[in-house]
């Protein structure tokens, strides 16, 4: 089955291409490099599930590209005929020549209503050209103007027009420091409208992914290019074929369907973060060796302790024991434990069958009301993935972004007590109403979660 991918905006664009790149090269290196049957089953998967085989004989990726500038898109399709393994569709892009200002607004309610036909059409051709279609994959920055603004009118109207399609967004939050000054309106307005029409929101923060940059990767003067590299390998380790519980003699043939099923078991929880184990310099691959029972260690905590990486891990958060009070579970809590609805564990590599993933089992990291057993759920290959000999990545739907998501709350409600940069919503029709309207949602969200 096939996953059509939107990718919106500037921020989306730039991580959909290099995205595109990851799964090419991988799927490219398990056919030349891996057992020939394992290696062709696996290319041949990937192949189906993200391009269109062309004529010509480069795949062209199943994909739409949307912006109201020009600049990127050219620069995106560019750099995919570069590569010479894949490109862009013709005609399977959207731009004007004004962008959105970097507001939400004019995104949402002038160039999103004003081009629905067109960017409706190019999606609608993509997906007819799909044998069997598994989900929708958008990808964009909640912080500017279109990412946010037209990519949530787009997801709506895709809602609308697939009912039963599941709908994955990948959002990119900003910098917490400020990339645009009103960039927690911006994602607010579009965090609470995507929580009514997506399936599932996959974050990724760009503090934590910086961090992962300077301290894994050993990048002196970090790039949004570095940024959306390691931001397209993560998804490209959830997005690639592997086996699942139901799949044991065959990759998945419905990844958009076994994620949403292994994570999403509750309207009120949609928010997943997502963090993989190793990363570091690719000119220090070979020079580095892991174990799974080192790799599975330290993944566990930092999912008790929300890391996004390993270095600095605070080893001093501890699960609480199985049976504690409710007081107490919420003092572990207070001291920085993360309780956790689902998680999906994904492995690959050398000698993935022997890994021990028991430690995820203990019902002390989950909340009370699910069975531990059936809240976590692994999916494995046996192929190396982007050249690590092995990796371990994990999806969870816990409390690890309760905290940046109530800063972010918080920061935006502050503006809008003093009505800051209020005029600059309601002259595109976005009224004092719909801004409470979202912060209620998203207060909800925060209750939601902090009670698990």
């Amino acid at each position: 089955m096939s996953v059509v991918t939107v990718q919106l905006g500037q921020c989306g664009n730039q991580i959909g291409q290099e995205l595109f790149n990851v799964i090419s090269n991988d799927s490219n290196d398990a056919q030349t490099c891996s057992p020939r049957a394992q290696g062709k089953a696996y290319h041949a998967c990937s192949r189906e599930r993200f391009f269109n085989e062309e004529a010509s004989g480069d795949p062209s990726a199943r994909a739409v590209l949307i912006d109201m500038e020009p600049k990127v898109i050219t620069q995106t399709i560019a750099m995919a005929a570069k590569s010479g393994r894949w490109k862009y569709r013709e005609q399977s892009f959207f731009c004007q020549k004004q962008g959105s200002g970097n507001n939400w607004a004019n995104g949402f309610r002038v160039h999103g209503p004003r081009h629905q036909e067109a960017m409706g059409d190019l999606v609608r051709r993509e997906v007819e050209h799909c044998d069997r279609l598994a989900g929708i994959l958008t990808m964009m920055s909640v912080a500017g103007g279109t990412g946010s603004g037209v990519g949530t009118y787009v997801t709506q109207c895709l809602r609308d027009d697939y009912p039963h399609t599941f709908i994955l967004n990948q959002l990119t939050w900003p910098y917490c420091t400020g990339e645009v000054i009103v960039q927690n309106y911006n994602s607010v307005l579009t965090l609470s409208h995507l929580y009514q029409c997506s399936d599932a929101i996959l974050v990724h923060e760009n503090d934590a992914v910086h961090r992962i940059c300077a301290q894994l990767m050993n990048i002196k003067h970090i790039s949004f290019s570095d940024v959306n590299k390691v931001i397209a390998h993560q998804l490209g380790s959830v997005l690639q074929p592997a086996h699942t519980a139901h799949t044991q003699s065959q990759y998945s043939r419905n990844p958009m369907g076994e994620l949403m099923s292994s994570l999403v078991c509750h309207p009120e929880y949609k928010l997943l973060s997502l963090c993989t184990i190793p990363q570091m310099a690719s000119s220090s691959l070979p020079y580095s060796a892991f174990s799974w029972p080192g790799l599975l260690k330290h993944l566990r905590q930092m999912l008790i302790c929300s890391a996004r990486m390993e270095e600095g891990i605070d080893w001093q958060v501890r699960a609480p024991s199985v049976g504690q009070g409710a007081a107490e579970t919420r003092g572990m809590q207070e001291l920085g434990f993360n309780t956790s609805l689902a998680n999906l564990l994904i492995l690959r590599g050398k000698d993935v069958s022997s890994a021990d993933t028991g430690g995820f089992l203990d019902p002390a990291l989950y909340c009370p009301w699910l069975p531990a057993e059936g809240a976590i759920s692994t999916w494995r290959s046996s192929l190396p993935f982007n050249k690590y000999e092995k990796s371990a990545t994990l999806v969870s739907n816990s409390q690890s972004l309760l905290k940046p998501l109530d800063h972010m709350v918080g920061k935006a409600w502050n503006m809008f007590a003093s009505r800051a940069y209020i005029h600059q919503y309601t002259k595109f029709g976005i009224s004092e109403e719909d801004f409470l309207d979202c912060f209620t949602c998203l207060e909800q969200v925060i209750s939601s979660y902090k009670h698990l």
